[in-house]
């Protein structure tokens, strides 16, 4: 529930996801890397999202990073603003993007590396938040801390007064933005309290939360990854599809028109890729076909795109806690020619699926010109879809 003194105050989540990670390892910026199925930033994301004292979220990322963390963040509404070259310049662009959007009363300045936020750590903030202008998560240090020089081991360190300082840091979003905007651009501040601090301001210290350790190195995510998976069984369903090709018609194709001189026919708009793609996913989760999700004797799917068809797949899926892991799709003609659309057809396909475009694979093949497909009377497509659900105990 709501804490009385945020009613009536708009709260704003910006999680910062413009970096690269490069010590985190592997070809993907650690943001959209995957734990558990779901990817570092979604998981993020869905922690902020599911408090109910976060009115919208913001997402920070880097140059021409949006289409990936769309792809991954699927359904989810997020205002996306492009990021700079260091975090501090990050965290400025999303404030401004913010304060654009106007009506902002408290911000919560999150780091995408650390995804896993339990929502009592977002209370006890916005609980400090009643007396002052920032707080931060932070636990205390418990290891003996010393100096070192050469590999060489120095002075110990007092350590009563150390915390570890983690994200999301909670702030009165005037205070902030008015912190940043007056910081000296020669300087760099590791984290937001201190621009805050260096503005005058107090900030409050509240318990953090190991689960909020940050993801750094590779180890980082073999932790996370064996805390937080399920058991999980694989699935594997094959669809096909066939339509006549007939005058005066477009042809769809994989959700892509394509130029020829015939097109699909059928009740929807026919395509034959996608339907075989949606059989495969129903199959998997033994849930039918497509026939029986859409019949086609219903007419509110006369000339119905097939996208829709797809995304309802997806969607069943998802309600399963399942995760599509890869999809095989052989479109069977002899014309048009598939390869130079095969690159806009995965793309399309992963879109719809919210998946990378690596988990998805477009072929072709021909008949030798036997059979309807040989005679070019119509075009026929297979599909295998290889899921992944919770399994049962």
């Amino acid at each position: 529930m709501r804490r009385a003194m945020t009613a009536n105050r708009r709260i704003v989540a910006l999680i910062v996801a413009a970096g690269q990670g490069s010590r985190a390892g592997g070809e993907a910026p650690k943001q959209f890397r995957m734990i558990a199925g779901k990817a570092v930033l979604a998981h993020a994301y869905d922690a902020l999202a599911k408090h109910d004292a976060i009115d919208a979220i913001h997402i920070v990322l880097g140059d021409a990073q949006e289409a990936t963390a769309r792809a991954l963040l699927g359904d989810r509404t997020a205002k996306f603003v492009t990021g700079a070259d260091s975090r501090r310049g990050s965290v400025r662009a999303g404030l401004e993007a913010v304060a654009a959007a106007g009506g902002v009363d408290i911000v919560l300045i999150h780091d995408a590396a650390r995804p896993f936020l339990p929502g009592a750590v977002i209370d006890r903030l916005l609980t400090a938040l009643d007396g002052a202008e920032g707080a931060i998560p932070a636990l205390p240090v418990a290891d003996t801390l010393v100096r070192g020089m050469d590999d060489v081991m120095g002075d110990g360190v007092e350590r009563a007064s150390l915390h570890r300082v983690q994200t999301p840091q909670a702030f009165r979003f005037d205070g902030i933005l008015a912190a940043h905007r007056g910081w000296d651009e020669g300087r760099e501040a590791t984290d937001d309290a201190q621009i805050l601090r260096a503005w005058g301001h107090d900030v409050i210290l509240v318990q953090g939360d190991e689960r909020l350790e940050k993801l750094t190195y590779p180890q980082d995510f073999d932790r996370a990854e064996a805390r937080h998976a399920t058991p999980r069984s694989t699935r594997v369903g094959m669809g096909y599809d066939v339509h006549r090709l007939a005058a005066n018609e477009e042809l769809w194709l994989a959700g892509i028109l394509v130029p020829h001189d015939r097109g699909l026919a059928g009740h929807s708009d026919a395509d034959v890729a996608i339907h075989a793609i949606v059989d495969a996913m129903l199959g998997a989760l033994a849930e039918g076909d497509i026939g029986s999700h859409f019949p086609p004797s219903d007419p509110q799917w006369r000339g119905a795109s097939s996208d829709r068809f797809l995304a309802y797949a997806r969607d069943r899926v998802a309600v399963r806690d399942g995760r599509i892991e890869h999809i095989d799709l052989t479109i069977i003609c002899e014309a048009p020619k598939i390869g130079p659309h095969r690159d806009a057809m995965r793309a399309r396909i992963a879109e719809i699926l919210s998946v990378p475009i690596d988990r998805v694979s477009v072929k072709a093949t021909t008949t030798e010109r036997l059979g309807f497909a040989g005679r070019r009377e119509g075009i026929a497509a297979q599909a295998v879809a290889t899921l992944s659900l919770p399994a049962l105990s």
